[in-house]
């Protein structure tokens, strides 16, 4: 049996017996603290291209010893066969309990996923998917065996392959330097290459390598039975043994739709590589998602779909300004301004920006809002010669249900702070459009 244990996106972690019951830190025990503290410095000395210290940090504290914080990421650490950490997001949900708080937050999060293009969304909407008794890992490979299930009922692709064998009759080419060394004595024979129609493609090599190391993975009976019946529609399919080759010749045409989601997913289980570009060793692995691009990305989504049908025009990391368009001079365009949605109708220009941070109610402080953002915020205003700024934040118990926060530049710039309830988004974006539209 895989030990899962669960934390939450910035939790303290210790294993300081004393402070178990301390809600301030997150108790683990020392085996498994060690065995992540180990993962995290291994990695960080390993010369990796991420650094692990962008998304979970070592620290001290006199009364409580050593603390690992994991940076707003979220997914699963696995730091050993038997012991994987699921990292939940910390979201502030409306009537909260804690008997069902991890099930919901997990359903927000995989609701966040699916709202990227390279996530496996539509899977997650099938009514088997018992989310509620599997971890994040699992999860996946469902959602990977499903994807695959998709593509054999609707036909694995074949492919003209490059053969060479030494055949008891001709076909193709007669490849004349081979058959006079192998066949001098067997002129029965004939050394020739042909194209055959196969199954054995880059693409297929890749699917089955996935499942067969799934198959070593998974903890689950349910996953494992739907692997096993999977192999065996890849009987023709030889693993593929060099993954980046496959990879590189995989062929993305109209005709291989079924296999846009699923080779994406391949490589991400093949190389034990994430969406952070994190990887582990033999026994660890990392499965890690930014939480900023999740939230951006959920959020825009959410927005299209309340704001579009209502005749507004939504651009997302809209690239049409720049800070500067002259230098000496000259006309030039530098340090592009790109905002995260753009919406514009009969004229009117309204700009909103995602940030995934949790405000405090503190004027003196101003809320927790870095000072770098309000120029950025300044510079969308001016450039895109709109007064209306909008800040997105999600929404804490801290901060829910306070009056409407803005500010105001003094020369045409207001800057409102929006707080979105992703446990009632739609809701919330309905909300933001009736305060948009009833001015």
């Amino acid at each position: 049996m895989i030990k899962l244990i669960e934390v939450k996106e910035f939790d303290k972690i210790i294993c300081n017996a004393d402070y178990k019951y301390d809600d301030r830190y997150k108790y683990i025990e020392p085996p498994v603290f060690d065995k992540l503290k180990a993962f995290i410095c291994g990695y960080a000395g390993s010369g990796g291209n991420a650094d692990v210290l962008d998304f979970m940090r070592i620290g001290f504290k006199r009364e409580a010893g050593d603390i690992i914080t994991i940076q707003n990421y979220a997914g699963l650490i696995q730091v050993s066969e038997n012991c994987q950490i699921q990292v939940l997001p910390k979201i502030s949900l409306c009537n909260n309990n804690d008997d069902t708080s991890n099930r919901r937050t997990k359903r927000i999060f995989l609701n966040m996923l699916c709202s990227i293009g390279d996530f496996p969304y539509k899977t997650f909407n099938d009514a088997s998917l018992s989310i509620d008794k599997m971890n994040l890992y699992e999860i996946f490979i469902r959602m990977y065996l499903k994807e695959t299930r998709q593509l054999v009922k609707h036909g694995i692709k074949s492919a003209y392959t490059a053969q060479e064998n030494n055949l008891g009759y001709c076909k193709g080419k007669l490849l004349i330097s081979q058959h006079v060394q192998h066949n001098i004595m067997h002129k029965e024979r004939f050394y020739v290459a042909y194209d055959e129609f196969l199954q054995d493609r880059p693409e297929n090599r890749l699917v089955k390598a996935t499942l067969l190391k799934l198959q070593k993975q998974t903890g689950s009976a349910e996953n494992s039975r739907e692997i096993r019946q999977l192999l065996a529609m890849f009987g023709m399919v030889n693993p593929s043994v060099n993954y980046q080759k496959d990879l590189s010749e995989s062929v993305m045409d109209r005709s291989m739709k079924d296999y846009r989601i699923l080779l994406p997913w391949s490589e991400v289980f093949l190389t034990n590589k994430g969406f952070t570009a994190f990887s582990g060793g033999k026994n660890s692995r990392a499965l890690l998602f930014p939480m900023e691009k999740l939230y951006e990305s959920y959020v825009a989504q959410q927005i299209k779909k309340v704001f579009v049908p209502m005749g507004w025009d939504v651009s997302i990391q809209d690239r049409g300004h720049y800070l500067f368009n002259y230098r000496n001079g000259k006309t030039c365009r530098q340090f592009g301004l790109c905002p995260d949605i753009v919406l514009q109708k009969d004229g009117h220009v309204v700009i909103m920006d995602t940030k995934w941070k949790h405000l405090e109610d503190n004027p003196r402080a101003n809320y927790g809002i870095k000072q770098a953002d309000m120029y950025q915020m300044y510079a969308y205003s001016k450039k895109y010669g709109t007064p209306d700024i909008w800040l997105l934040y999600p929404v804490n118990e801290e901060m829910r249900g306070k009056e409407q926060i803005f500010f105001n530049s003094g020369d045409g710039t207001y800057v409102k702070l929006h707080f979105v309830d992703l446990d009632n988004i739609t809701d919330n974006i309905k909300e933001l459009y009736n305060n948009l539209c009833c001015r």
